[in-house]
């Protein structure tokens, strides 16, 4: 994997450990010289990925919708700076500069993006790892709420290793690394999108 999208909260949370914690997986991905993909930002979990990963001398590619590059929330300190007219675009390059995804704590945005890139994984779109970075239990709500979909007949038995969790980074890139494509339901092409 040369390059990651790194989906995560533009938000800074009270509890110091998560900006800590994603700076030092931009630089531990830059360590390994593995590039940052992600959300053009310098806020919040999203600005310590990225200048975690620029002071380790990794490469950092943001890509920022219009409306919020003039907004004056772009990282004009990455390495590229892609601004693209809108949410599905920056989501579409994530996928087509990236060879697999990552994702920390977040919000809503944060959940938009993940849930792309299992769908598009399910429908053919992609056939990249889609990490989910558990840090400090956060996700163990959904891990808990994917399985239970599971259970249910939602998602189908060959979708259901598409999310790839571990509590550490290490783990998550050595667990990305192995993993085999499944099973699409079609195949479909970016223009379809």
């Amino acid at each position: 994997m040369k390059r990651l999208a790194v989906y995560c909260g533009s938000a800074t949370p009270a509890d110091p450990r998560y900006i800590d914690f994603a700076r030092e997986v931009g630089r531990t991905l830059a360590e390994r010289g593995i590039g940052v993909v992600y959300g053009g930002g310098k806020l919040g979990l999203m600005g310590a990925v990225a200048y975690g990963a620029l002071d380790a001398g990794g490469e950092v590619i943001g890509v920022i919708p219009e409306a919020l590059e003039g907004m004056e929330v772009a990282n004009h300190d990455c390495t590229r700076l892609h601004v693209v007219p809108g949410m599905h675009e920056r989501k579409r390059a994530f996928t087509d500069l990236s060879d697999g995804f990552i994702t920390l704590p977040g919000g809503v945005g944060t959940m938009d993006e993940l849930w792309e890139a299992v769908s598009w994984s399910q429908l053919g779109y992609h056939t990249k790892p889609v990490g989910l970075l558990n840090a400090f239990g956060f996700y163990d709500g959904l891990l808990t709420f994917n399985r239970h979909m599971a259970e249910v007949g939602f998602v189908r038995p060959q979708h259901r290793g598409i999310i790839i969790d571990d509590a550490t980074l290490d783990g998550l890139l050595d667990k990305m690394a192995a993993f085999r494509p499944v099973t699409s339901i079609v195949q479909i092409k970016a223009s379809d999108l």
